[in-house]
């Protein structure tokens, strides 16, 4: 049965600007130039001047105050033939969007891009070999098959049958397995040694045999990898002694020999390219005594909305005529117009916002700041910062989770700032990250022979005042990337 009812509902919904808005002001300086880049090809009223050559004098562009003209979502745009041209003819200094922050931010060089080596891949290193070897035009094909199936840490996952049946469909070559094997045993010659591995445990011994055969600590070690591998990766270090009737530094050498081995052959050639380039988004400088925050001057481009944009609508003010296919140009100009000045507007905006997070975060965390000791790091999570400059918590998030500040004791992610509270017998509130430094530190000093026990670890912090569980212990271990005492065990 079919009926209609009327129904009301308060919704709130972002608006497509707000929605863009966000997505800026969590995109990190490193990415910011990309995406500035991305609005520059879009839209053609906007303009770069670091792009550009200006023929006009300085004065042509006065001063604004850079407070004017704030965006603001809930503008109402009336019809086509009601908008100002006033509204565009106004040019945007590279003050009001560049310089403004130019005082306090990066030097020229600072701003100059970081050169990337050139080198060959993991993959073209290995054809590289594979072209100096003296091979049929099958075996060729072969080996090519093989070093194409190889995953990017250097081991081959995929069967040998599967590599003869991609050959048979994709290249139309017929081998036989025991054909890919003997091409297989020749990649696996080739340099980073381990590469061509089917497993961690082939991986190391094709290491291994390609070290001195007649040193008995590599004799020792060999056979550790192909009968004892399980006892060596859980450190059961008596049972090795026992079964190996070796002592303790005769066992030392060997694991220290094991150690040395790579285990992923395939990431040695890539780990420069793989590491992330962080680019500080603030910066904070000691002044005797008294913290002066800047702003990377990458987050203040020089941007303005064209001239020529801007004549456009000069000339369609002075036509008499104004007929359908010019309206439908002029509107196609104020759509970009608006656009390009929402962009600056949001640019402007996002500078902003995030100065103004950051002094929160200095304010609040003052004294560190200035000393740089974690035990002086106040617990803080995101509602002071929120409640302090009167903005959502989602917003110091967005700001929090991407952003870096570079200090004289190192670049610091905004997020590791905040911390929960513990409170100590005495009844003060601590950071959980003075309880995390003082983990660190005993775990550090400890005697590998007989690591902590969390157990052990949570009488230690009791002893010094923090009333803390076992589990809590264990959670802020594993925040920290450390791995439980048996597995911190060594010789």
């Amino acid at each position: 049965m079919l009926k209609q009812n009327l129904q009301q509902k308060l919704l709130q919904k972002l608006s497509p600007q707000q929605i863009q808005f966000i997505k800026l002001l969590q995109v990190p300086t490193v990415s910011l130039d990309t995406r500035i880049k991305e609005e520059l090809e879009e839209n053609p009223a906007l303009e770069d001047l670091s792009l550009t050559n200006l023929n006009e004098p300085e004065e042509q562009y006065p001063d604004r105050d850079p407070d004017e003209d704030t965006y603001n979502s809930d503008d109402d745009q009336g019809p086509m033939d009601e908008f100002n041209i006033d509204d565009y003819l106004q040019d945007d200094s590279v003050n009001d969007y560049g310089s403004r922050y130019d005082q306090n931010g990066d030097d020229e060089d600072e701003r100059k891009e970081i050169p990337i080596a050139v080198q060959s891949s993991f993959f073209e290193s290995l054809q590289a070999q594979l072209d100096l070897l003296p091979l049929s035009d099958k075996d060729f094909s072969i080996g090519k098959q093989i070093i194409g199936s190889l995953d990017d840490d250097g081991y081959l996952r995929r069967p040998i049958m599967s590599l003869t049946d991609d050959l048979a469909f994709s290249q139309n070559v017929i081998a036989e397995d025991e054909e890919v094997e003997d091409m297989l045993k020749v990649i696996q010659s080739f340099d980073p040694p381990g590469v061509g591995a089917r497993s961690l445990q082939e991986c190391l011994l094709i290491q291994l045999r390609r070290k001195d055969a007649a040193d008995p600590i590599i004799k020792k070690a060999i056979l550790v990898v192909e009968n004892y591998l399980d006892e060596f990766t859980r450190k059961h270090y008596d049972k090795l002694e026992k079964s190996l009737n070796m002592n303790s530094m005769e066992l030392r050498g060997v694991v220290n020999e094991i150690l040395k081995l790579n285990p992923k052959p395939g990431d040695s050639n890539e780990v420069s390219t793989k590491q992330m380039q962080v680019i500080p988004d603030f910066h904070i400088k000691n002044n005797d005594g008294i913290l002066i925050l800047t702003l990377n001057s990458k987050n203040a481009p020089e941007l303005k909305v064209s001239r020529s944009y801007q004549e456009m609508f000069q000339h369609y003010d002075k036509a008499s005529q104004k007929d359908k296919k010019l309206k439908e140009a002029v509107q196609f100009v104020k759509q970009k117009l608006d656009s390009a000045k929402w962009f600056i507007d949001a640019i402007k905006q996002r500078q902003q916002t995030l100065l103004k997070t950051m002094n929160a975060i200095m304010q609040y965390q003052y004294d560190f700041f200035l000393t740089g000791d974690d035990k002086n790091l106040k617990p803080m999570i995101l509602k002071d910062i929120a409640d302090r400059i009167g903005m959502d918590i989602s917003t110091v998030s967005r700001v929090a989770n991407s952003k870096y500040v570079q200090t004289e004791f190192g670049t610091f992610l905004l997020k590791s700032f905040f911390s929960e509270a513990i409170q100590t017998e005495s009844g003060e509130e601590v950071s959980n990250k003075e309880v995390k430094k003082i983990l660190e530190e005993h775990i550090g000093k400890e005697d590998k022979r007989h690591p902590l026990a969390d157990e052990k670890l949570t009488d230690i912090l009791k002893e010094a005042g923090y009333n803390i569980a076992r589990r809590t212990v264990a959670k802020y271990r594993e925040q920290m990337n450390i791995p439980v005492a048996r597995l911190r065990k060594e010789l």
